[in-house]
């Protein structure tokens, strides 16, 4: 392939927050951003913006709303129309802005645990109340959805449904029959939907994407899609997404509530986002396929090396969810990553429940990068207890 992956840059002081946070001995396999370069088309782009040398504001954002419809129905088979699509600065921006758009204080919403912490944080920044369905680990290690629990968790109060797919941190890509089942309990209730599918383009083993709102008329009506090339393309520092909004009284709902409180992304996001559907798909392509080796990497060192740690297959993302109970590290897996193998992973208890005992791992790295990590983390496992000192 031409894209070189196995590349390793030096991210530091680069205002990175995801390397620059903890100390240059730590290895950072933490944020959902990966350490390598854009597709070149958009780093081209950028190169021919910045050296025009003016930065106004954006005017038309048409030819980026076209290429996203097109990518919509190439890849996903789903049909969008340009005045369907808000320009936002980011899908967790857009989460809140929908999330307030919908509901008063005092309402519930419905969130699947473990999951992207930022999904608390609406609720609290909305003076809601979460309610939780927590999705259901079985014996071969893998999730789903417990419709028994998820219909039993809303009540009359809930007027909202968060869905995550692909699925942070477990990697699940939902299949349509799911989505329906989940979609139908609902409507049955009168919620409204709003599906975080950032990392739809992300997924592994000849699986598909389906968007919640491309399930049927009825559901699409009572659903508002977030999505993005940041995770994608690793642009996310640019603040470029897209709201997909199919009913016109929604819309002008959203449209209201988003005035003169969450802007337009910038012009460098513009141009990066349209370059990227235009022209990256031959580097996602390669992409996937390096992605898909570190997983199976990660998959085979931990069966290998270290048994005790249980991982789901990811489907779709690039992040692995390590189940690090049955090692009992204290004060925990977090801390003792940290601390005795100078690796900074996510803390599985911010996902909420079902996350005690797990840390979540970003193999979107070189290889190199990531058989490091793994192997610092091994050594510090078996290492003597006695030669332990616990920070």
């Amino acid at each position: 392939m031409a894209e070189n992956f196995d590349e390793v840059h030096d991210r530091y002081n680069t205002q990175s927050v995801k390397w620059d946070v903890y100390p240059a001995d730590v290895l950072p396999l933490w944020v959902a951003d990966m350490d390598f370069k854009a597709p070149e088309a958009v780093l081209k782009i950028l190169h021919e913006r910045v050296n025009h040398g003016i930065f106004g504001y954006e005017s038309d954002c048409g030819k980026l709303k076209d290429i996203f419809v097109q990518w919509a129905e190439k890849h996903y088979r789903w049909k969008v129309k340009q005045e369907e699509i808000l320009l936002i600065p980011g899908v967790v921006t857009g989460l809140n802005l929908a999330a307030q758009s919908l509901t008063q204080p005092g309402d519930g919403v419905l969130i699947q645990p473990p999951v992207y912490p930022p999904f608390f944080g609406i609720a609290r920044n909305a003076n809601l109340v979460t309610v939780e369905a927590p999705l259901m680990l079985d014996s071969k290690y893998h999730y789903s959805i417990d419709f028994d629990k998820f219909e039993a968790a809303i009540t009359p109060h809930t007027r909202l449904f968060i869905l995550c797919n692909p699925h942070n941190p477990v990697g699940r890509v939902f299949t349509r029959s799911e989505l329906q089942k989940a979609a139908e309990i609902c409507l049955k209730h009168d919620l409204m939907m709003i599906s975080d599918e950032i990392h739809c383009d992300l997924i592994y083993d000849g699986l598909k994407h389906t968007p919640l709102a491309a399930l049927d008329q009825q559901i699409s009506e009572r659903t508002i899609t977030l999505m993005s090339p940041s995770k994608t393309f690793n642009i996310a520092g640019l603040k470029c997404s897209m709201m997909i909004i199919q009913d016109a009284d929604l819309l002008n709902r959203v449209e209201k509530g988003r005035r003169g409180v969450v802007g337009e992304p910038s012009i460098l996001g513009l141009e990066a986002a349209y370059a990227a559907y235009a022209m990256g798909e031959k580097w996602l392509k390669n992409l996937l396929i390096y992605l898909k080796g570190n997983r199976d990497y990660t998959i085979n060192y931990l069966k290998k090396n270290l048994p005790q740690i249980k991982m789901p297959t990811p489907e779709g993302t690039y992040l692995a969810w390590l189940d690090c109970r049955q090692l009992d590290l204290k004060p925990n897996p977090y801390e003792f990553f940290l601390s005795q193998a100078k690796v900074a992973l996510n803390d599985g208890h911010a996902f909420g429940v079902g996350g005690e005992g797990f840390v979540r791992l970003n193999y979107g790295c070189p290889r190199k990068t990531l058989a490091e990590a793994l192997d610092r983390i091994n050594n510090a496992i078996k290492k003597p207890v006695e030669n332990l000192v616990y920070s």
